[in-house]
This record gives C-alpha cells, structure tokens and sequence, in this order.
C-alpha cells in the first residue's frame, strides 16, 4: 500500500535546555561521586522519561525531605524549593545539592531584594506547580500574592499600591504574561519590574520557534509531560499562533496515528525536559505510517550553559 506523504516540520530551538541539563548532570555526577543511592526531592525535571533512567542509575525520588535516610545525599530538583526544606536539610547536617535552575534562581533573589526594600511581591504564575511554590516560599506567608490571569489583576488585594514589584514563573507563556503585566501596570502603575525578563530564553526561544511553524502546519505535536509548564504552553501557543489542531504527548506510544488522518504538514517540538530521543522516536513512527519528509526550522541555535556545584567539580 502507498503510504501518504506527510511533511513534519521540525522546530528548533525545542528540547532539553541548559537548566534541565545541569539538572540531570548533577544527578548523574552524585552518583559518580557517592554512590548509589541518591536522593532526588521531586522529579529532578518533569519528564518521566529522564526520571525513570536515573532511576536504574540508582536515584530516588521522594515528595519531601522527611522519607530521605540518614547519610545519603539528595538532590533538590530543577525548579527549586521554598527556604523551609534547605534549613531542614542544615539543621539535619544533610549532603544537599540544589539543582535548581539559575534563572529560577534569579526570580528568588529579586523577590527577596523587593521584600528587603519594603515592597509587596506579587508573582505572576501557576498555583500549585512546583517552581511557583518555591518561589513564593522565599518569603513568610502572605508576603507574596500569586496572580494567574488578568482577572486575578482586577481583583486583587494590596497593602500599599506605591509599593508593589512582580515577579514571574520563568515558563509561561510570553503574550498571556504580557498581558497580565500590562494589566498590573495599569492598575498600579508605580510598581517594579524584574531588571531583566523573568521568563526564561528556554520558554522564549521554544515558543518562538513554535510560532514560526504554527502557519504553515495542519497539526502540531509537542512531546513533554502533562505536568510540564513550559510544554503545555507550547500546544496552547500553537493554536493562538495560528495551527488548527495541537497536541501534548508524552511519547510516540501515546499518538494515535488517527490523530493524524488529512494532515499533510505536521509541526513538532519538545518541551524543554523533554530528550531528543523521544522527538526522534515520534518521527520513526510516523514513518511506519506515512512517506515522511522532515524539514528542519531553525530560529537561532542555543549555546548557554551553566556551572555545576563545586562540591561535585572539586
């Protein structure tokens, strides 16, 4: 049988970016160095298929600090953790390592700065998801207020409108954020921004790319995590940008090829905890299906990279 041509167009930048890189490396190398096991506070990156091959390297993952053993050490994960688990983890004379992203890290020390300088911090994110709860455990309670949307602008509750600063999740998406900065502007419009873009170039880059092959594309598939912030705006970003059709999926064994039936040009990316190998398995199993072209789209190529712990450098 004939099989049915189908173009995908590859986006690039897409995949692992160089936060969720040192994550895994900090891993990896713990291992190296200690030896298993190695314990890991929450999936190191949100994706279960980089869990489960640390897995059998011999990490662990736990929810929280209270199921890690006595001298053992533990990692804590990429989108960092509220200040309450590292002074556990010092008062318990534990061998930490905080794989947390530096540009995650950044949104701390600039909530921290805003609240030292008597400003309220409002911090523009996703309630519940792992990098919004460390961030807002930076601070004590009710010193930060977390806003999802422009309606949660309109309603919310300040102590003082002259002395306000926002902070944003570093993985949202870029023109929904705008939006909601623009609200808060005009709402207050003495309050401080970050000195720099809180969304991170990863988040940036990947949406962009995104955007570039939304147009042209009958269906956009994004492999990731359903858990993953940054994927799941990428699906969303393709239909605002144009695509009629997109989709989140963990891996090619969760496509069902129907999915696919009249589309002649398939956009595909990966979230940023996403591997290669799985962007590139998805493809191999379009092919088994369709006479598949790839065509690679290629914004701009990604080169920044981040230092690891001296603990694990030394």
């Amino acid at each position: 049988m004939t099989k049915s041509p189908l173009t995908i167009l590859l986006a690039g930048p897409r995949g692992f970016c160089a936060g969720v890189d040192r994550a895994i490396r900090i891993v990896e190398l713990a291992l190296e160095k200690y030896g298993a096991p190695v314990y890991v506070r929450h999936e190191i990156v949100h994706n279960r298929t980089v869990v489960e091959d640390l897995e059998g390297k011999g990490a662990v993952f736990v929810e929280e600090l209270e199921e890690v053993p006595e001298d053992v050490p533990v990692v804590f994960s990429a989108h960092g953790v509220p200040k309450f688990v590292t002074a556990e983890a010092s008062r318990r004379k534990m061998l930490y390592l905080d794989a947390t992203c530096p540009l995650v890290t950044k949104v701390h020390v600039d909530a921290a700065r805003h609240a030292a300088d008597g400003r309220q911090v409002i911090l523009i994110g996703h309630a519940g998801h792992p990098e919004v709860l460390g961030t807002m455990g930076q601070l004590s309670d009710h010193e930060m207020l977390l806003v999802e949307t422009v309606a949660d602008v309109e309603t919310l509750a300040v102590g003082d409108p002259e002395n306000l600063a926002f902070v944003t999740q570093t993985t949202l998406s870029v023109d929904d954020t705008a939006e909601i900065i623009g609200a808060l502007q005009r709402r207050f419009p003495a309050i401080a921004a970050p000195r720099k873009e809180d969304i991170c170039y990863a988040t940036t880059n990947r949406q962009a790319a995104v955007k570039a092959i939304a147009d042209r594309a009958d269906a956009v598939i994004v492999i990731g995590a359903p858990n993953s912030s940054n994927s799941n705006r990428l699906a969303e970003v393709a239909l605002v940008a144009g695509c009629d059709k997109s989709i989140l999926v963990q891996h090619a064994g969760e496509l069902d090829m129907a999915w696919l039936d009249g589309v002649g040009t398939l956009g595909l990316t990966a979230g940023a905890s996403a591997p290669e190998s799985l962007v590139q398995q998805l493809i191999e199993a379009c092919a088994d299906v369709f006479d598949v072209t790839v065509e690679r789209v290629d914004l701009l190529e990604e080169d920044i990279e981040f230092s690891l712990p001296r603990a694990l450098t030394a």
